[in-house]
């Protein structure tokens, strides 16, 4: 079973915009516990996979270990971190996509907080 974790500011703008919604929202995201493979994979950078999950009309963007996810098994993935990091709209999706890739390559995965 793999880790599901939330970053802090993510955290907060979920439950700031959704209000009632949000613990509906963590649910889902904590589905990839069970299912590291859900999402759409949208890149790598130096081995960490950036993939998207929808919600309605948002997008949450989390990153993780691409070798890990490709060629384990499932009993396999026991130690592998999901890390959620960002949220954007249809509108703002390249940007935010961008600005993930910016911060992986210039820190790497310790840049979100």
């Amino acid at each position: 079973m793999a880790k599901v974790e939330i970053v802090e500011s993510l955290y907060q703008e979920i439950e700031k915009r959704f209000k009632q919604e949000a613990w509906e929202i963590f649910d889902l995201l904590e589905t990839l516990e069970q299912s590291p493979e859900k999402g759409k994979a949208l890149g790598t950078v130096g081995g960490i996979v950036i993939k998207e999950f929808k919600y309605k009309s948002f997008r949450f963007y989390f990153v993780t270990d691409g070798f890990k996810l490709k060629f384990f098994s499932e009993e396999a993935l026991t130690d592998i971190l999901i890390r959620f990091v960002r949220m954007s709209d249809k509108k703002h999706q390249q940007d935010t996509i961008d600005e993930i890739r910016r911060i992986l390559k210039i820190i790497g995965p310790s840049g979100f907080a």
